[in-house]
């Protein structure tokens, strides 16, 4: 669809005719730039769930594409609209009018396409010199709107800023008035009270973003949480990068204003009205925004840019005829770097490993790249490496709870108990109502022995989530560690609630039962189970202990059987099967069950005391025969 509306600019759009290379080189970088910027949309991260693994592009990324999709269209159908005899077609006005609520619903930044089309109205169509209509607004000097009304264009504007009004108030009714809540980290120039930081950093954010658009070389997928140092006084050396930005702007706008060719002016005017306008939502003028740098808000602005740079490039071989083939080889040069850098990045891409190891070189001290790298290598078994990278996360970001509750999970599992303990406690110093690092902290404490702290960490879990079925269920394990069978069960019968598939929950409420001689129940309890869960091996497994123990031999034999063909390789179900086989008297089989069980786990415990009381029996029965 690029390549689609560079050419239509060409051939219908009364621009300014570019040279064919000029055509050849805007089509191409278009093409080349809006595909590398659809490789780097931003996750959005649930720091307890496990990320999906993305192939080229996040998920989160077509909104991008579909906003910029609609975005063109809109821009076309309102070139569309107007006529050979300088009329102009109110359908398709609102046909673009359509697409540009289109463009919005899939991104807020594709309502900007009604500045874009204002501009191609007023510049191109209407032809109207921007630079005399400012002298004549400054100077107060009288404007003939005879032009304007005869080609209607106020008309066209006051639809586009009806159409405009309404979308605003259609977001309005359907998201609310309230804006969505950031934090200092994915912003932090904007929570800086002193103005002059403040200002100074935004335009150091916008020298960042042009450079990504001349240079996409360093690029991540997260640039929040340190990963952009902030500018603190004026003889930090990165001061100079927004004032050469704005030297170059500030050359461009005058260029696109007082040149006296008037083609010039159009063009480079359209080109600037490309660059600057769909980036106006995340310049944090009129709101703030959630992130420093985001490449996927450069991919409408990309347009913009590469008709700068192609009319930039025809001219200069226009004027230094003696260096085209320089120029020319330069250009080659840039596609082939941009070609490169765009197989590269689809190759990060390609799976979470590599993208966020990517992030490292890139942003050092984000904290939140360490994180992701972290749990990236603990959900691929390597928690050894992980701790290395969270603990790198917490003192980049010493406030940053969620790496401090994955880091106190692993040091748990390690057995680092005290360590993990005092993560966890800050986690929620820090943010009390983080519900999982509750739960967690109640896990070690139980493990600790410090049974009324844990006790208070799972409650407090669930008055902060209470739909928490997993922490009824650890909830429940405290209670069965203190003998407190009745809360145990309750727990445990609240896990299944809330989450009927718990298998856990139901499994240790069937064992329980058990253990403490309620077998009737416990054989309810169990069949409930297996309606919900007709797999689950391990409720088969200790649903056919509790038959066994009810003399139920034959469906208890079934059970067990079952469980087997699920787990085959299940030493306890042989054993537990072989030690039924022993009480019905089917003695063989017994001895072949124990056998399987010994030989898939020779230390099982009871199985082999059990193995030789049979084997006795069996010597006996031998030396009785006749």
């Amino acid at each position: 669809y690029m390549i689609w509306s560079a050419f239509y600019w060409d051939h219908h759009i009364p621009l300014p005719k570019l040279a064919p290379v000029q055509a050849k080189v805007a089509v191409a970088l278009v093409a080349l730039l809006c595909f590398l910027n659809s490789y780097d949309g931003e996750f959005v991260f649930d720091d307890s769930e496990a990320i999906v693994n993305n192939k080229v592009a996040g998920i989160v990324g077509r909104a991008d594409l579909l906003c910029a999709l609609f975005f063109q269209l809109s821009f076309l159908t309102y070139c569309r609209a107007f006529n050979k005899d300088d009329s102009f077609s109110v359908k398709w006005v609102v046909v673009s009018l359509v697409l540009c609520a289109a463009a919005m619903l899939c991104k807020e930044q594709g309502i900007t396409v009604l500045g874009v089309n204002a501009a191609f109205d007023v510049l191109l169509i209407c032809n109207v010199n921007v630079y005399e209509l400012c002298q004549r607004l400054i100077f107060r000097k009288n404007l003939d709107l005879r032009e304007m009304l005869r080609t209607r264009l106020l008309t066209r504007l006051a639809l586009l800023g009806l159409g405009g009004l309404l979308m605003l108030y259609a977001r309005w009714r359907i998201m609310g008035t309230g804006p969505p809540a950031f934090t200092e980290v994915d912003n932090p120039a904007s929570f800086e009270e002193n103005i002059f930081i403040r200002i100074v950093n935004y335009n150091y954010y916008y020298s960042l973003n042009a450079w990504l658009l001349l240079c996409p070389w360093w690029l991540c997928f997260d640039w929040s949480m340190g990963c952009v140092p902030l500018i603190m006084s004026a003889t930090d050396w990165r001061i100079v990068l927004p004032l050469l930005l704005w030297c170059i702007l500030i050359g461009l706008m005058n260029q696109a204003l007082c040149s006296p060719d008037s083609q010039r002016r159009r063009t480079l005017t359209l080109g600037l009205v490309l660059l600057l306008v769909p980036f106006l939502p995340a310049c944090n003028i009129f709101f703030r925004v959630g992130f420093v740098v985001a490449e996927r808000v450069l991919y409408l602005s990309s347009a913009g840019y590469c008709l700068l740079l192609a009319f930039s490039l025809g001219h200069c071989c226009c004027h230094w005829t003696k260096q085209r083939k320089l120029l020319c080889v330069l250009v080659l040069a840039l596609l082939c770097v941009y070609v490169v850098r765009c197989a590269l990045r689809s190759h990060q891409w390609r799976s979470e490993q590599s993208l966020f190891f990517s992030a490292l070189s890139v942003c050092p001290l984000n904290a939140k790249v360490h994180y992701n790298v972290g749990k990236n290598l603990a959900d691929r078994g390597n928690a050894t490496a992980a701790v290395k990278y969270y603990r790198e996360a917490v003192r980049l970001h010493p406030n940053y709870v969620h790496a401090m509750n994955n880091l106190g999970n692993i040091l748990k599992e390690k057995n680092e108990l005290t360590e993990a303990e005092q993560l966890l406690s800050k986690a929620v110093s820090i943010q009390p109502d983080f519900a999982a690092a509750w739960m967690n902290l109640g896990i070690v404490q139980n493990s600790l022995g410090k049974f009324e702290e844990a006790e208070q960490s799972y409650w407090n879990a669930i008055r902060f989530r209470r739909k928490y079925p997993d922490c009824y269920y650890n909830l429940g394990r405290l209670y069965a560690d203190q003998n407190r069978h009745v809360d145990a069960l309750n727990a445990w019968r609240n896990a299944t609630v809330l989450k009927p598939n718990h298998s856990l929950a139901w499994n240790n409420m069937v064992i329980l039962l058990d253990n403490t001689g309620n077998l009737g129940q416990a054989e309810l309890i169990g069949r409930e189970a297996l309606k919900l869960l007709p797999n689950d091996h391990t409720i088969m497994f200790s649903l056919a202990n509790v038959l066994g123990k009810l003399q139920k031999y034959k469906e208890s034999e079934g059970f067990f059987l079952h469980a087997l063909r699920i787990s085959p390789n299940a030493a306890s179900c042989h054993g537990n099967l072989a030690v039924l086989y022993h009480r019905w008297g089917k003695l063989e089989l017994a001895k072949r069950h124990y056998e399987l069980s010994l030989k898939l786990d020779p230390k099982a415990p009871g199985t082999r005391d059990n193995y030789n009381m049979l084997q006795r029996k069996l010597d006996q029965l031998k030396r009785s025969a006749p």
